[in-house]
């Protein structure tokens, strides 16, 4: 099932190339900036920024001076009159857009178009199918991630967190509803993806020192002066006590006592109402692109079948003289390969993002001031979480059942996650040159995971992989990721089972089997999600490919890579129209150099 989490995360034609064409995103921002905008330029402007300041409304956001829209005073309305209120708001929306003539759009302004439409699109289809309904999957639950990872460093940001406290009995009340009637139409989450998801629930309907918001008051800086901190402390004991526990304590025994017993025992998508169409859905959102399931799956398999050549290549370089099989349970279970203890692992990732820092310089022109933090996953999610996230503030390194947890794997995680993957994107989205606020905070996951992989495979020419087995851990993560596709297709369109989609990961990676495990409930329940990694990868290497055959010695990587993240998050047909025009103006700007200098 598919969560939606009220956050901004449709096949687009590509546009064509005729007309200007700009060096670089920066530059195209700054030249539609400055020149006069015709009426179908402004009248798109009004659209999307109308829309975004309708949306941070709509979900309760407030903007940080630093142009960041965090959580609000309040949770957000999920009741179904809210949906639809939002779906004719988006159906308008859209429409409006229909009736801009693209022809008298500038470059840039064709971009946010583009970005605009993909968005609203992703957003009214799934309210139309009702998503909400089922507002939690294996990996992420509307009851989670409330609680602030880091302290939080104004009063105010504590007081809009006591007034989210506040609303969330009536949340979840609302949040109660949904679920019950996705139940009556059968539309839920898969029962066999769930099993013991309720456990994240159960410390924080606890009152008193036990629930983790406490800990959370409790870290209140001292900055703040002792009277604000001892208000907002009693004030935080008060909703703990009277709101929180008792919410969470509700929810805990209806998912135990009725959603539990009653979600659905089938696992593919296609078996929902209008199963086909929705899992279709779900492949434009996460992809952007318009292949069918029969076309990814058949991709996946190819690629698999080729990363299984490599990895028995890198086997044989370390010297194993067994069979493949047997080279996987060693490399799961001799003790060399694992952390003793979680400070062991943390200091091996951060080791990694050090020693990247220091060729940052080689891969970008412009590097972002924002810094982030290594953190461990949270303990009350760290047994049913992935290995790693990063984000803008911190990257997550997941330090529960280290034999579990291999360090052959950690660089590449680290590459994806930190840096120069998800954590270093997200501070070059935030200082990004200057273009409209739904362009800064607009997430694809086809490019932002493709983005992700494609860090791991830069990390050979960085030298992070300093043995074999490492660099066997990269082939892993490149083969776990071509497997999703073989694997979510698998499962949603052809009927696989949870024990086949296990059995597929562990023949072909040497994931860990609790891993696998988590994985796979990830795909069954949140569908198409994993099918944005390969394919993202596979179109950002393809374009660097030509790029080097196009451009030969004068292909500068730098500006490559910082031509691809100054775009910002863009569907994957935008992504490759954009880069092409790159290498088009690079090869132009190399043709005429000398002929320049003649003169």
């Amino acid at each position: 099932m598919i969560v939606r989490l009220l956050c901004p995360p449709l096949l687009l034609a590509v546009l064509s190339l005729t007309g200007p064409t700009p060096a670089s995103a920066a530059e195209a921002g700054a030249s539609a900036a400055t020149a006069a905008p015709n009426e179908t330029t402004r009248q798109l402007r009004d659209l999307y920024d109308a829309e975004w300041r309708w949306r941070q409304q709509e979900f309760v956001r407030v903007r940080e001076p630093d142009g960041r829209w965090e959580d609000g005073d309040r949770m957000p309305s999920v009741t179904p009159q809210a949906w639809q209120r939002r779906v004719a708001y988006w159906e308008k929306a859209l429409a409006q857009l229909d009736a801009l003539p693209q022809a008298q759009l500038s470059d840039e302004e064709r971009i946010n178009a583009a970005v605009f439409r993909t968005s609203v699109t992703i957003e009214l289809n799934n309210a139309r199918y009702r998503t909400y309904e089922a507002p939690f999957n294996s990996d992420t639950f509307f009851w989670g991630g409330l609680n602030p990872r880091r302290p939080y460093q104004k009063a105010e940001e504590y007081r809009r967190l006591l007034g989210r406290l506040h609303d969330l009995p009536r949340y979840f009340d609302e949040n109660i509803a949904n679920m019950r009637a996705g139940l009556a139409r059968g539309y839920s989450v898969p029962r066999v993806a769930i099993e013991g998801r309720d456990r994240t629930i159960e410390a924080y309907a606890k009152g008193g020192a036990d629930n983790p918001f406490t800990a959370t008051f409790a870290a209140i800086p001292a900055h703040l002066g002792e009277q604000t901190r001892r208000a907002l402390q009693a004030e935080g004991e008060r909703a703990i006590r009277d709101e929180v526990a008792p919410a969470y304590a509700k929810l805990l025994r209806f998912m135990r006592e009725e959603y539990l017993p009653r979600t659905r025992t089938s696992t593919a998508a296609r078996e929902l109402p209008d199963g086909e169409a929705f899992y279709r859905s779900q492949i434009l959102e996460y992809t952007t692109t318009d292949l069918t399931p029969a076309q990814i799956h058949e991709i996946g398999k190819q690629e698999v079948a080729r990363i299984s050549a490599e990895m028995h290549e890198v086997m044989r370089k370390a010297g194993f003289k067994g069979s493949f099989a047997e080279f996987l349970a060693f490399l799961r279970s001799d003790p060399q390969f694992y952390a003793k203890t979680p400070r062991e692992l943390l200091s091996y990732s951060a080791y990694v993002t050090k020693k990247v820092d220091g060729r940052l310089e080689d891969l970008f022109t412009q590097l972002p001031r924002k810094r982030f933090a290594i953190l461990p996953v949270p303990d009350d999610i760290a047994p049913i979480y992935t290995s790693g996230r990063g984000g803008l503030d911190s990257c997550l390194m997941n330090t529960y059942d280290l034999p579990s947890r291999p360090l052959y794997t950690l660089a590449a995680l680290t590459l994806h996650e930190c840096v120069p993957g998800h954590s270093h994107q997200a501070a070059m989205a935030l200082e990004a040159p200057d273009r409209p606020d739904f362009r800064r905070q607009t997430y694809f996951s086809g490019y932002g995971e493709g983005w992700g992989l494609y860090t791991e495979w830069l990390g050979i020419e960085l030298g992070v992989y300093e043995t074999p087995y490492e660099d066997f851990g990269r082939l892993t993560f490149e083969m776990w990721r071509a497997a999703r596709l073989v694997i979510d297709t698998g499962l949603h369109e052809y009927g696989w089972s949870r024990q086949q989609a296990i059995d597929y990961l562990s023949q072909h990676t040497a994931l860990a089997p609790h891993d696998i495990r988590t994985e796979v409930d990830r795909y069954i329940s949140w569908p198409g999600q994993a099918l944005a990694y390969y394919l993202g990868y596979r179109s950002i290497r393809q374009l660097r490919s030509e790029a080097e055959t196009t451009l030969g010695t004068r292909f500068n990587e730098a500006k490559f890579h910082d031509t691809l993240l100054n775009l910002g998050s863009v569907p994957l047909p935008v992504l490759e129209r954009e880069m092409r025009r790159f290498v088009a103006t690079s090869q132009a700007e190399a043709s005429t150099a000398p002929a320049a200098a003649a003169r």
